[in-house]
């Protein structure tokens, strides 16, 4: 009977990536790396304008959430009109849902923040912040499909969720006009990497359906303290 299921699973799944929402190609994460070295100006984040998006979907792209997260604190450092380094705070309590994905009439998204923020996810009273600290800032040589629009660098950063460290490395849209700085990207991170495994069990029909990923979307906008 299990094996029966697993197989109708997989083509349920077939059947659903055909008809869903495509997701960008997921980043692969590696070993926490060194912290790059702070050099010239440094630009303090807007906490005001400056937000996390994050999408999530079930498997085959079906059943798209999204939502929001705040940025508390970060600066961005730039040398000669170059973004050299750069480190953000996200307070992970202020994770939001946005009422329209959800449609289902028999769902309601504030039930889903508070399992997004319990023990099965984020686990946010355990770890109330996650951050972002840039390892590497180079020129892109050319943007994929995947890439925000109008990207012209690859940035590699450690991410820290959960507690956990992992390095990710993804283009970005980087703009240094006059004293302002701005940092957009947009990437794809498997949850499991940083111990996020709710609903990665095959065990459990309803759950196997949850797809790991999770797109994030970054816009980080500072001013030249």
């Amino acid at each position: 009977m299990k094996k029966i299921s697993v197989i109708a699973l997989a083509g349920i799944s077939l059947l659903l990536a055909s008809c869903g929402e495509k997701k960008s190609e997921t980043v692969a994460a590696g070993q926490e790396q060194s912290v790059a070295e702070k050099q010239g100006a440094v630009f303090a984040v807007d906490t005001a304008t400056s937000k996390v998006n994050w999408k999530a979907f079930h498997k085959g792209g079906m059943a798209p959430r999204w939502g929001t997260l705040a940025i508390t604190s970060g600066e961005l450092s730039v040398d000669n009109s170059q973004l050299t380094s750069g480190e953000f705070v996200i307070d992970m309590k202020s994770i939001k849902v946005d009422p329209a994905s959800v449609t289902e009439k028999d769902k309601k998204y504030t039930d889903l923040e508070g399992h997004l923020k319990n023990e099965d996810f984020f686990n946010v009273e355990k770890f109330p912040t996650a951050d972002f600290k840039i390892t590497k800032v180079e020129d892109l040589a050319s943007a994929g499909a995947d890439a925000v629009a109008g990207a012209n660098k690859t940035v590699s950063g450690n991410l820290t969720l959960l507690g956990k460290t992992m390095n990710v490395t993804f283009p970005a849209k980087v703009d240094v006009v006059d004293k302002s700085a701005n940092v957009a990207a947009k990437f794809t991170v498997n949850r499991a990497d940083w111990g996020i495994k709710f609903g990665t069990s095959e065990a459990d029909p309803a759950e196997w359906m949850i797809s790991k990923d999770i797109e994030i979307a970054i816009d980080v906008k500072a001013a030249q303290k």
